[in-house]
């Protein structure tokens, strides 16, 4: 059985787990503890507790438990006391707390929701990622850094504080993986916190494991606007200290037009521009939501990536391993 191990955060973890754990492979999912926003943040700040927003996006993609307890997790409180709250970070945060060890409270969750793998933080310090742009402004946290429409007129460094050093079994997991998959997900909210972690990039650089990037769909104005393939590549090549990858897997799909406007406040469609022999490109949309909130159209359901094609893709490599 082939081990793969899936880097970064939020949507974009979910959406390679939930498809790869339909197959004959051991999975591992390493998330970034950089998160710091809506319930997780609040919950960090009042309780103490490391970050379960992203975990919790994990843990649910690769539960094989029934379909109401994978919605029970995701629930979402509305109003009251817990308005905004989703009901499975409270229940990380509790467990954490009455088994007081966040790894531990993650591998209980996973139990309970009958996990197909392993989810890891990628460290289990308390850290805040802050960025100081070129103007010498400084964003403080994952939250400031994800909402500014600075970031894109350039920044002079990104980090973790205090530095942290890496999870012994996030290591473990890179040093023993057959295929190492980083992306989709925010390029400086998701993928670089990651490798900001002390041991995270020397380990990736050293694993023989083949190593893919996947491209995400659209930029994000004010962050990345007008980047390329190869924009998002050389960021994360930066950080790394040397390009590593084996595969670059890029969409080939163009959505239709009028879902390009709808989307045109939020960025624009990422170009490929890249060829040769580790670019695969293939049709990766998944279909469209037509989820409303009132008469507006959810933005962010509009253009995601499609499970089942990216998860196509990742299989042919791995039946190659």
């Amino acid at each position: 059985m082939k081990k793969i191990v899936v880097m970064g955060g939020g949507t974009g973890n979910f959406t390679v787990l939930r498809g790869l754990k339909k197959h004959n492979v051991d999975l591992s999912a390493i998330v970034s503890m950089a998160d710091d926003g809506g319930s997780t943040g609040i919950l960090r700040d009042e309780l103490g507790v490391l970050p379960p927003g992203d975990v919790r996006q994990c843990l649910v993609a690769l539960s094989d438990s029934s379909r109401l307890m994978r919605s029970v997790m995701n629930y979402r409180f509305e109003n009251g006391g817990l308005g905004g709250h989703s009901l499975g970070n409270l229940f990380i945060s509790a467990l954490e707390k009455v088994t007081g060890s966040f790894e531990r409270a993650v591998e209980e969750m996973g139990r309970i929701l009958f996990i197909k793998g392993k989810v890891i933080p990628v460290t289990t310090h308390q850290v805040r990622l802050k960025m100081i742009l070129n103007n010498r402004k400084v964003l403080e946290g994952e939250k400031e850094i994800y909402l500014s429409h600075e970031i894109d007129k350039g920044y002079n460094k990104i980090y973790l504080e205090p530095f942290p050093e890496s999870n012994p079994h996030a290591i473990s997991e890179i040093r023993n993986a057959d295929l190492i998959i980083l992306g989709p997900g925010g390029l400086h909210t998701s993928i670089i916190p990651n490798l900001l972690v002390g041991g995270v990039s020397k380990a990736l650089k050293e694993s023989h494991a083949k190593k893919i990037f996947i491209a995400n769909l659209m930029n994000r104005k004010g962050q990345t606007t007008g980047y390329k393939v190869s924009n998002y590549l050389n960021e994360i090549v930066k950080h790394l200290g040397e390009d590593i990858f084996d595969y670059v897997l890029v969409n080939s799909q163009m959505p239709d037009q009028e879902l390009i406007e709808k989307y045109a406040e939020e960025g624009e469609l990422v170009e490929n521009d890249m060829s040769g022999p580790r670019i695969i490109s293939a049709p990766l949309l998944g279909e469209i939501s037509e989820s409303r909130k009132g008469d507006t159209l959810i933005k962010r359901s509009l253009i995601r990536h499609n499970s089942k094609q990216v998860t196509k893709e990742l299989m042919k490599i791995v039946d190659h391993l």
